[in-house]
């Protein structure tokens, strides 16, 4: 049999079945003017012919394919050959339903369907369906050219090359040039708590040249003190102007406020002096410790840290001894007069040996060259494309603190705890004296030297961070094998804080139970030195839990931290004489005592339970 008398047959056997077939919910119709096509269908037949389309065949493909076919065998038989050659697999047909809106269906003659709906039904679904499929392709279209813009923004945003080795990126400096600007920057952070304790030495001399009482000539360092608490709020600025004009600008004020206090006529002219000068010399207390990171690697940064933070701490403890010095052999005047030769020095080492070393900053001015030496204005740096304001990061810098005050109880009992350590170091400037002169006759530098079992404390406090690193690690190697995640938690921070606290309590009865004349005066300084070792612990420990527990708002913890314990160190001296003298020594300093003894056990309760509080907390991360 051939091909022409199969095709017969075909026909006879099949053509004749039911109409209803055509719009069979197994079969996709195609209908051009009148007749059926498809797959099997003839081309110069006007017998509509009953087709098995295949889904997701395009509609342009079937037409192409049939036109070829017919070209080929038009002149010999008169209509298309039956296609033996299947290009693609058979699909499963779709039923036709208001979702199928493949084909255009404005030709359609009005009849009743199979599925229940007519074809005008089918119409003006799919118009509605058209005109969602056109929505739908602009959105593709718009998101399609977000992306592409995404794509542009990435290439052209400036990056680090290499990473820390690209040449302009800080850390890719020297390594004598790295610790040349921390060296800067850690004396400057000296200076300036050292500056607020030189002050109490002056207070013989200046007291009967002003003729003020000793509580009032206490308000200098308070005053002091409070400018100091403003200090975080230096940070933001440096956010956008980086952080060498913040150097410059906040040490220029200081040297320039130190002058105020060298020629002043009367203690109103020295309390406001103090004041500003505490404002501006805190930007190195504030935004300095950015500078580390900046020029050092995660890994890198423990020892220059552990510097950095230690110099404003051993500067309250050598003020009062150079400031002895200072009034024993000469008038109370060139106390500042050395303060302000220190503080010129300091800035034009500040100006002359540290660049700026704020990424985006650099980042930014390398953008800058970029656009200027290759003419494309598509170069850009992260910060440039920053919606902040200065004013809108001032305000959230002033509002989170006190957030976290209300509403995070680790953070509030923590900063209160450093807050009253710091507060007893202070009141210490008033107390020492009292003790010392009053029990073993010392004379003012002699005074000054009390105070150097605080200082031996805190270095040796400084050698010892390397011991808490190895704890941390082992913390996490335990939650390691537990968990199968090398990541410690931030409560792996607060064992300095937990070996601190007895120390902290220890050190000061020890203190106060040896204020006695018959008592060698080695004894107390040596529970103080206990004290200081360890306030240096705590300290060490709140300070890094505040950043591992909170590390999208760490700078504002950070920032209430420094508020409050500032705070306190402020007050505290303005009661200490008083206290000393009402209670006596021994049980003013074990009032003191008993107030750490009561919050001693708070470190140990967070390290066990702080996971599940941070759970519920709204700033703090979650494990």
């Amino acid at each position: 049999m051939n091909e022409l008398e199969k095709v017969e047959n075909y026909h006879a056997t099949h053509l004749n079945s039911d109409a209803t077939q055509i719009n069979s919910p197994t079969h996709d119709v195609d209908i051009e003017k009148g007749h059926f096509s498809g797959s099997h269908g003839t081309s110069g037949s006007t017998t509509p012919q009953v087709a098995h389309s295949a889904t997701g065949q395009n509609e342009k493909e079937n037409d192409s394919d049939s036109a070829s076919s017919s070209s080929q065998t038009e002149d010999d038989i008169g209509f298309a050959p039956i296609s033996t050659h299947q290009t693609q697999p058979p699909h499963q047909p779709r039923p036709m339903s208001r979702q199928s809106h493949n084909t255009t269906f404005s030709h359609i003659s009005r009849s009743r369907s199979n599925n229940g709906f007519g074809v005008d039904d089918l119409e003006d679904e799919a118009e509605k369906e058209e005109e969602g499929a056109d929505a739908e392709a602009a959105a593709a279209r718009s998101g399609a050219g977000e992306t592409i813009k995404d794509e542009e923004e990435k290439r052209f945003e400036v990056g680090w090359e290499g990473g820390d080795s690209d040449p302009l990126n800080p850390r890719s400096m020297p390594t004598w040039r790295k610790w040349i600007i921390i060296a800067v920057l850690s004396t400057g952070s000296f200076a300036v708590t050292h500056a607020s304790a030189i002050y109490t030495a002056t207070y013989t001399q200046m007291n009967a040249e002003f003729h003020c009482s000793r509580i009032v000539a206490t308000l200098g360092l308070s005053f002091f003190v409070l400018g100091i608490a403003m200090g975080p709020f230096w940070s933001p600025l440096a956010e956008f102007y980086g952080r060498r004009p913040i150097y410059i600008c906040s040490f220029a004020g200081f040297l320039i406020w130190l002058i105020p206090s060298a020629v002043a006529k009367n203690i109103q002219t020295m309390i406001i002096a103090r004041f500003f000068q505490g404002l501006a010399g805190s930007a190195f207390l504030s935004v300095s410790g950015g500078t580390v990171g900046d020029l050092f690697s995660r890994e890198q940064f423990q020892l220059p840290m552990a510097i950095f933070a230690l110099s404003p701490f051993i500067g309250p403890a050598t003020g009062p001894l150079v400031g002895g010095l200072i009034n024993t052999f000469t008038t109370w005047r060139w106390t500042y007069y050395f303060l302000i030769i220190w503080a010129g020095v300091l800035l034009v080492c500040v100006m002359v040996l540290v660049p700026e070393t704020y990424h985006p900053v650099l980042l930014k001015r390398k953008a800058v060259n970029l656009r200027k030496t290759t003419g494309d204005n598509r170069y850009h740096a992260p910060i440039e494309r920053t919606t902040k304001s200065v004013a809108s990061t001032l305000g959230n810098s002033l509002l989170r603190p006190f957030q976290l005050l209300l509403r995070e109880p680790m953070c509030l009992i923590l900063d209160v705890y450093s807050a009253v350590l710091l507060g007893v170091l202070y009141l210490f400037f008033g107390a020492f004296p009292l003790v010392f002169r009053t029990n073993h006759g010392f004379n003012l530098w002699q005074v000054g030297l009390t105070f150097m079992g605080l200082g031996v404390s805190m270095v040796l406090a400084g050698c010892i961070t390397p011991v808490w690193t190895r704890v941390r690690n082992g913390l996490a190697e335990k939650l390691f094998k537990k968990t199968g995640i090398m990541k410690g938690e931030p409560e792996d921070q607060l064992p300095p804080v937990i070996v601190g606290a007895p120390l902290i309590t220890g050190g000061l009865f020890m203190f106060g139970f040896s204020t006695y004349p018959w008592v060698h005066w080695i004894v107390p300084i040596i529970g103080s030195s206990i004290f200081g070792l360890g306030m240096s612990f705590a300290f060490t420990g709140i300070f890094t839990f505040l950043v591992d527990a909170y590390p999208q708002y760490a700078a504002s913890a950070l920032a209430t931290n420094a508020l409050v314990r500032c705070s306190f160190a402020a007050a505290f001296p303005l009661f200490g004489i008083q206290m000393y003298e009402k209670l006596g020594f021994q049980w003013a300093t074990a009032l003191l005592a008993f107030l750490t003894l009561a919050m001693m056990p708070f470190p140990y309760l967070f390290f066990v339970f702080g996971k599940r509080i941070r759970a519920r907390s709204k700033f703090a991360t979650r494990s």
